[in-house]
């Protein structure tokens, strides 16, 4: 579910959100309401001034469970856009893109419909992959030759996540450098070095820790499947609800929330930022 905060005294929107988001960067604010996905009382709203009341309700994001054909319709949140590149707040439980043609309850499909009509069908190439458990921000390009483009410089950019851990690291930051082999027939990640592993570079940070989990700050310099899940397990701090690598759970505790990469045509980086919903820091319990 979205945020939901409630207004104490009359006030405007935005001063409003200013307020009651103190750790959002401001520019991250403005762009959650430019996206559309602010509400007020049920109502979205992109007014940053609209006046408040004391006892109006103001949600911030949309997060929701797996999509459903009932409620595929809903838009998803995007975070930024221009002629080049798009990027959304993927919900947790959505796939990035469809595994068979017939399959159209996946982010791609559903953000071409959200864009699209009927004189301008839109088309969009995923950039990178978010698995489906995970939420936070996925990249989109609106060409093959844009996408290449931004793939190119990919190996600069800086991908950040949040992650719920069983357990605390032995160590407060550290970094994993262990590659990584996929496993087709289980479908998962052997950690260690073998003729078929590829190099897998992570490093984590301790942001907060209970007497049984831990939150973690993790940047990955490669972008391997399942790279910090497997990792992580490897740790000895496997991801909160992993069922392939740890334990199974109601939602997986990983959030992709900071992503800055080099635009493909303006070539100047581009910083994107998104917190982790209400109910993913309550993993920690």
């Amino acid at each position: 579910m979205a945020d939901r905060l409630t207004v104490k005294q009359n006030t405007k929107l935005l001063e409003f959100l200013f307020a009651s988001l103190p750790t959002w960067p401001k520019k991250t604010v403005k762009q959650r309401l430019q996206g559309g996905s602010v509400a007020v009382n049920s109502t979205v709203t992109t007014q940053h001034d609209a006046p408040l009341k004391a006892g109006d309700v103001v949600e911030v994001g949309v997060v929701r469970k797996a999509l459903t054909p009932d409620n595929s319709s809903q838009k998803l949140e995007i975070l930024y856009q221009d002629k080049e590149v798009i990027a959304i707040n993927k919900p947790a439980g959505l796939l990035s893109v469809g595994t068979t043609s017939e399959n159209k309850n996946h982010a791609l499909a559903l953000l071409r419909q959200q864009l699209s009509h009927a004189k301008n069908q839109i088309k969009l190439w995923p950039v990178h992959r978010l698995d489906r458990d995970t939420s936070g921000i996925l990249l989109f390009a609106t060409s093959k030759e844009l996408r290449e483009a931004v793939m190119d410089k990919w190996g600069v950019s800086q991908k950040i996540y949040l992650a719920v851990v069983e357990g605390v690291p032995k160590e407060t930051s550290g970094t994993i450098d262990q590659p990584l082999r996929l496993d087709e027939k289980l479908y998962c990640m052997h950690v260690g070095k073998h003729k078929d592993a590829l190099p897998a570079l992570t490093h984590y940070r301790l942001l907060k820790s209970t007497a049984t989990r831990s939150l973690l700050e993790v940047r990955i310099e490669t972008g391997r499947q399942h790279q910090i899940r497997a990792h992580m397990a490897w740790l000895g701090c496997p991801i909160v609800g992993d069922e392939r690598y740890g334990k199974k759970g109601d939602k997986m505790g990983l959030h992709a929330m900071r992503l800055k990469f080099v635009h493909p045509v303006t070539k100047k980086e581009i910083l994107l930022e998104v917190d982790a919903p209400k109910a993913f820091y309550g993993l920690l319990g």
